[in-house]
């Protein structure tokens, strides 16, 4: 993690290329505020160049954009997710970014990537909630999961011991709701119906119950994306 953070510098610092014949100029990366610059350098290589396609969740997804305050995205952004891949970026917990680099990336993720205008009049489930129902939960992921993950969540190896080991509730969770824009994975509003906040939650819950050992939510706090 130190060597990436350590290439996201000299990256930030050479981006800025001079103009017709000047020489190229050294820009102290405290003060790039150019957010492809910020954003390629410290965000495509998880979520994809343009926010898509990439290992981790899409950032360019109007789903995903409606259900996560702005505010929990700079939490995420600024402190990280303990125990997955997601680091701090913010300088006083030992990231890169500056307060006003961050909000730069929160403020244009969410003005070029949301599209608020598609959910009006649709009421977006709770970003966070508590656990539901296994029993429940198992009933509904036959019914609204299963003919892509196929029985007992063997597709995609949703209930793999090693697959949980990396992902908290909250990103199981995240993934129920928005769904993966970028690989087919529809949001809860195209199921075989419209699944509640309940529904979320038993899901959830019911896939949690696979885990080998229990995600630690003190230690592993909220997962984005």
């Amino acid at each position: 993690m130190k060597s990436c953070r350590l290439w996201s510098l000299a990256a930030l610092a050479i981006y800025l290329p001079g103009c017709g014949d000047r020489p190229e100029q050294y820009v102290v990366p405290d003060q790039v505020t150019e957010f492809t610059a910020l954003y390629e350098t410290n965000c495509a290589g998880c979520h994809g160049r343009d926010g898509r396609l990439g290992a981790a969740r899409p950032l360019n997804d109007p789903a995903f954009l409606a259900v996560i305050s702005k505010q929990t995205l700079r939490n995420v952004i600024t402190n990280g997710v303990p125990q997955t891949s997601m680091p701090a970026f913010a300088q006083n917990s030992g990231g890169t970014l500056t307060e006003p680099q961050i909000a730069i990336l929160v403020d244009q993720i969410d003005a070029r990537w949301s599209r608020p205008g598609i959910f009006v009049g649709v009421t977006s489930p709770p970003y966070s909630a508590d656990p539901g129902d296994v029993k429940r939960g198992e009933a509904i992921f036959q019914k609204d999961c299963a003919g892509c993950h196929r029985e007992k969540g063997m597709g995609g190896s949703l209930v793999d011991p090693a697959f949980l080991a990396l992902v908290s509730d909250q990103s199981l969770r995240t993934t129920v709701i928005a769904g993966r824009s970028d690989r087919g994975m529809p949001d809860w509003r195209n199921h075989s119906h419209v699944m509640t906040p309940q529904e979320i939650s038993d899901v959830v819950a019911w896939l949690s119950s696979h885990r080998a050992v229990p995600f630690n939510l003190t230690k592993g706090g909220t997962n984005l994306p």
